[in-house]
């Protein structure tokens, strides 16, 4: 029987675990290493993917891809991506309001979007399993932060259709990670459960309730934009600063010399959580110019205090959503390379009053463990670990429409369990004042429906349109959350004794993604909406 995988995609790393023969089994790679780093490359001589990209990135820095998942779901001109272009040496683009790489490719240029460079690391994820269990693999379960948005949980899924597979299941990565912590664990009784994920690139925290099998995550916080990528670009700056400093040289347009650097202090961070002080030795760095420097562990922590600090931020958020006091977690697991992070650990462990930390898991293993065992369980694995295992996630943040004045009316609030389904209706409250036939949503009042109808000034073969705009956030007015996209209904009639009624339902499905459909019960219309589909249908 074909076996499925599960796929811990990383903004740094990714791994791929498969459940077997009752147990789970981390895969490894060519080099015989359990993780490969998610780089691409593209070269004269073919493009490649994993260690053999990320080793040349120094010589190659222009078509050297790296933090794809920094990119995926997002706008161009969103304030993360903005700042992420800074760091990076390959060249990112606008293509209408999405953002796309360009590389030079065979004499070529070409672009490529942030799901085709992630679809190839999971083909190469893909490539790995499929060698060490020597057949084809098509399915798979991937992991998503737990504050991944809408856009950006169905990008990933779209990346791994690219890549082939029959996407199982989208999961979070704490809830996979939760699997790996508890599948066996043979306790009695319920247990508070807090999920610290300090990846590559990504932060979440989760508070789960774990009983007898049962996985129930009751709140979720993080930062989608926290990492070891971002200790890593602290030290970068501060480094061309000090050799700018000793030699008056700016290094800003050497990419060779700043991928070197880059690497170096990736190396000097991961000697830092065992060492007081880590070297930077660079051999003819910049125009014949070596550079050598240390850094202490006390300056490190110092110059990434702030972003240390919003960890237990979060923290504090998660436990204030599950309403739920500190006191009352049992478990604080670790997960993710930064958790080792000496400082991470310490603001940890006294926030939790000297609480030890569970770090009885692989931190860099975890998710794709857990995912692994999430594909098990869906591909009908009878083995008794896995048996009967049941995970309840939860929406990260609320959705909702836009209403009169710029309004966010939330029809799924934050924190609900999914998936979940929620049906409200509407109205119509204005019309283009020019004369024009646009209109906005409003609150349907069924007790007051008579007035509604007398603002409406308008003969009774006027047809409008409406925009549905559906918003992701926590802010009381829609410019302030994030809008996830948009679609019209058109056609909408109104009949001079009754009030236009426009049923919107909200529906999560099991991996997080939302689809959205609007019905003008007058006329039957209805429009369905996702990422990736809009389908206008009338209904007979």
């Amino acid at each position: 029987m074909a076996r499925a995988i599960g796929i811990d995609l990383g903004t740094a790393y990714s791994c791929v675990a498969v459940f077997q023969y009752g147990k789970v089994e981390i895969i490894p790679n060519e080099q015989g290493n359990r993780t490969t780093p998610s780089y691409v490359a593209f070269t004269n001589h073919g493009r490649l993917i994993g260690s053999a990209a990320k080793s040349q990135a120094y010589s190659n820095p222009n078509n050297t891809i790296f933090n794809a998942k920094r990119l995926i779901g997002r706008k161009f001109h969103e304030t993360t991506v903005q700042a992420d272009m800074k760091h990076w040496p390959f060249k990112v683009i606008n293509d209408f309001g999405k953002p796309k790489i360009l590389i030079e490719y065979k004499n070529e240029t070409k672009l490529f979007t942030p799901e085709e460079i992630s679809a190839m690391i999971l083909t190469k994820m893909k490539e790995i399993a499929e060698t060490y269990l020597c057949k084809k693999v098509t399915e798979a379960v991937l992991t998503v932060p737990a504050t991944f948005n809408d856009s950006q949980r169905q990008a990933t899924k779209d990346a791994g259709v690219i890549a082939g597979f029959n996407i199982l299941r989208i999961i979070t990565e704490p809830i996979a990670a939760a699997i790996a912590y508890g599948l066996d664990k043979k306790t009695t009784g319920e247990r508070n459960i807090l999920i610290f994920d300090l990846g590559g690139g990504t932060f979440n925290v989760s508070v789960l309730k774990f009983e007898e099998k049962i996985f129930e995550v009751t709140s979720t916080a993080g930062n989608i934009h926290l990492g070891g990528e971002d200790f890593d670009n602290r030290m970068v700056t501060y480094f061309m600063q000090e050799f700018k400093r000793k030699h008056g040289k700016d290094l800003l347009q050497n990419k060779r010399a700043i991928r070197r650097l880059r690497t170096a202090c990736e190396s000097a961070k991961l000697t830092l959580s065992s060492s007081s002080q880590a070297s930077i030795e660079i051999d003819s760095f910049h125009e014949d110019i070596d550079f050598y420097s240390t850094i202490t562990r006390t300056h490190f922590e110092e110059m990434n205090t702030d972003l240390f600090r919003t960890t237990i931020e979060s923290v504090e958020k998660a436990l204030r959503d599950a309403k739920m006091d500190k006191s009352n977690i049992h478990e604080i697991v670790l997960i993710g390379g930064s958790t080792r992070i000496p400082k991470v650990q310490k603001l940890l462990k006294d926030f939790f009053n000297g609480k030890e930390l569970n770090k009885s898991i692989n931190p860099d293993e975890a998710v794709a463990y857990g995912a692994a065992v999430q594909a098990a369980i869906l591909t009908g694995d009878k083995s008794e670990d896995v048996k009967d295992l049941l995970l309840l996630d939860v929406a990260p943040f609320s959705l909702g429409l836009e209403t009169a004045g710029g309004v966010m009316t939330a029809l799924i609030k934050r924190n609900t369990t999914i998936p979940t389904k929620q049906t409200q209706t509407f109205t119509i409250s204005s019309h283009d004042q020019s004369g024009g036939t646009g209109a906005e949503l409003a609150k349907f009042d069924r007790e007051n429906s008579n007035k509604q109808t007398e603002t409406m000034a308008t003969s009774s073969n006027t047809q409008f349109s409406v925009d549905i705009k559906v918003f992701e956030g926590e802010h009381s007015l829609t410019r302030d959350n994030y809008l996830l996209g948009y679609f019209t209904l058109s056609g909408i009639s109104l009949v001079s004794d009754s009030v236009p009624q426009i049923e919107v339902t909200f529906d999560i499905d099991a991996n997080g993604i939302l689809i959205v459909s609007a019905v003008d019960k007058t006329s039957g219309l209805v429009k369905f909406y996702t990422k990736t589909v809009l389908i206008e249908i009338l209904l007979v």
